[in-house]
C-alpha cells in the first residue's frame, strides 16, 4: 500500500473521527466559557492588549482565539520561528458562515462539476487516481494584520497569524475542467463548498477567470503537508490558488461550476473589495474610491526569533531570524535593520521552496549601545517589488504589507 492508497484508507474512515467535530466544538465554546486563564498579549491598535489562546478545537493545538463559532483561530508568531511550513494543527483557521460541515461522509463525498460539455461527478478514490501535483504555497487571509490598521477598521482583528505556509498535493483543476468539457460561452469558474449561511443570503462562493483556473497551477488540494487536510481547514478538498489571497481557497469544496459570468453573487460582487491605487491604500476616512476584487500578494517579512518587547541581555550582534514571502512572486531579497529603517544590511536566504513558499532569513543585527531598538525586515520580490515603509489603509482592513517593526530593549 503506498502513501495514496494509505491516505485514501484514512480518508474513508475519516467520517467516524469527524463525527465528533460538532462535540469538539461546543466542548472548545465550552472551555473558553470558563475560562483556560492562557492568555497572549498582542500589541493592537485598536485592542484588545491580550486575546485567549485555546487547545481545545478538533485537529489543533495552542491558537489564538478570536472567535468560537464559526472559528476563526489565529497561529501565534512563535510557531513560525519553527519552521517554513507551518503544522497542520497549528495552521490558522477562518469561516464565514456558522454552519460549517462537521461531519463529513468520506464514503459519499462526490465533486461535482457543472457547466461543462458533460456533468462530472467524482470521488475521493476517483480524485486519488488522477495525476497528481504538488507545490510550497503560503495562504494568507486578506485582513492578516487587520489589528494594526490605524485608525481602527471593522471585521476580525488579526495580528500577524493569519497564514500558513503548507505543501499542498492534489489535481490540477485544469485536468477537471478538462474532463468537464469547456463549452464556447465559459468565461468564469465559480467555486462553493459545505458551509452554508443560517439565514436566506449567499453562500460563501468565488470565482476565477477560466484563464487563470486553466493556467495549470491552481490545485484542488487533498493533502497538506503529507497529510489528509484537517476538518477545520476544509477536509476533503480545498482549492488552492497560490499567490493569491485566501479568500479564494475555497474550503470543503464539492461543487465547480463553468459559467458565462459576470459572477453576481455576494462574495465576488460586493466583499473583499479593495481601492484600486497602489498598495490598496486611501485616505484613512475615505469611503468612495474606485474599487477592484482583491487577488495577488504582496512581498511581506516578519523577524519571529525575537518577540516584540523583548528584554535582551546587550550583545553587540544579535542574531534574528524570520520568515518572508514574495507574494505571487519568489523572494530576491530580504534586508534588516537595527535603528528602525536608517541603516540596511542583507540577510541570509534559506533553501527555497518555490516561488509561491516563505523562505527562511537569518541575520545578524548590529545593536551598538545598550537600550531601546527597532528591529526591521525588508522583503524584495523576484519581480523587483519592495515593502514600503509606510502602512496602507483601507476601509476593510486589507492587504497590509508595510515594514514590520520590532521595539526591544537590550541591558
Amino acid at each position: 500500500m503506498d502513501r495514496f492508497d494509505s491516505l485514501l484508507a484514512g480518508a474513508m474512515a475519516r467520517r467516524r473521527l469527524l463525527a465528533g467535530g460538532a462535540l469538539g466544538i461546543a466542548a472548545s465554546t465550552a472551555a473558553l466559557a470558563q475560562g483556560s486563564g492562557r492568555f497572549i498579549k498582542l500589541a493592537m491598535a485598536g485592542g484588545p492588549e491580550s486575546r485567549p489562546l485555546a487547545s481545545d478545537f478538533p485537529g489543533k493545538g495552542e491558537m489564538i482565539v478570536l472567535r468560537n463559532r464559526p472559528p476563526l483561530l489565529e497561529t501565534p508568531m512563535s510557531v513560525f520561528d519553527e519552521s517554513v511550513f507551518t503544522p497542520n494543527d497549528r495552521f490558522y483557521v477562518r469561516w464565514h458562515w456558522a454552519d460549517i460541515p462537521l461531519d463529513v461522509d468520506a464514503a459519499a463525498f462526490r465533486l461535482t462539476i457543472t457547466g461543462g460539455t458533460r456533468p462530472v461527478s467524482l470521488s475521493l478514490p476517483d480524485l486519488l487516481k488522477l495525476p497528481r501535483m504538488s507545490y510550497a504555497a503560503v495562504n494568507q487571509c486578506s485582513g492578516n494584520s487587520r489589528g494594526l490598521f490605524t485608525p481602527r477598521v471593522p471585521g476580525a482583528q488579526w495580528a500577524h497569524g493569519a497564514m500558513g505556509n503548507a505543501r499542498w498535493e492534489g489535481v490540477a483543476l485544469k485536468t477537471l475542467l478538462d474532463a468537464a468539457g469547456i463549452g464556447a460561452d465559459a468565461k468564469i469558474v465559480g467555486f462553493g463548498g459545505l458551509d452554508r449561511p443560517l439565514t436566506d443570503v449567499d453562500p460563501f462562493e468565488k470565482s476565477l477567470a477560466l484563464n487563470h483556473a486553466m493556467d495549470g497551477e491552481v490545485m484542488v488540494a487533498f493533502a497538506m503537508n503529507g497529510e489528509q487536510l484537517p476538518l477545520l481547514n476544509g477536509f476533503p478538498l480545498r482549492l488552492i490558488v497560490p499567490g493569491w489571497y485566501s479568500t479564494y481557497w475555497v474550503k470543503a469544496l464539492n461543487h465547480i461550476a463553468l459559467m458565462a459570468g459576470p459572477d453576481t453573487n455576494y462574495w465576488m460582487a460586493k466583499a473583499y473589495q479593495i481601492p484600486d491605487t497602489p498598495g490598496a491604500d486611501v485616505p484613512p476616512g475615505t469611503t468612495t474610491f474606485p474599487k477592484t476584487p482583491i487577488s495577488t500578494m504582496p512581498p511581506r517579512s516578519w523577524i519571529t526569533s525575537v518577540a516584540d518587547g523583548a528584554r535582551l541581555p546587550h550583545r553587540p550582534d544579535l542574531p534574528v531570524g524570520g520568515i518572508a514571502m514574495g507574494g505571487d512572486r519568489g523572494v530576491r531579497r530580504v534586508e534588516v535593520s537595527a535603528d528602525g529603517g536608517q541603516t540596511w544590511r542583507d540577510a541570509r536566504l534559506g533553501p527555497d521552496e518555490g516561488r509561491y513558499s516563505f523562505r527562511r532569513f537569518d541575520a545578524a543585527m548590529q545593536l551598538g549601545a545598550k537600550g531601546p531598538h527597532a528591529l526591521m525586515s525588508r522583503c524584495t520580490n523576484a519581480d523587483g517589488l519592495v515593502q514600503p515603509m509606510k502602512p496602507n489603509w483601507n476601509p476593510g482592513g486589507y492587504m497590509r504589507s508595510c515594514v514590520e517593526t520590532l521595539h526591544i530593549e537590550t541591558v
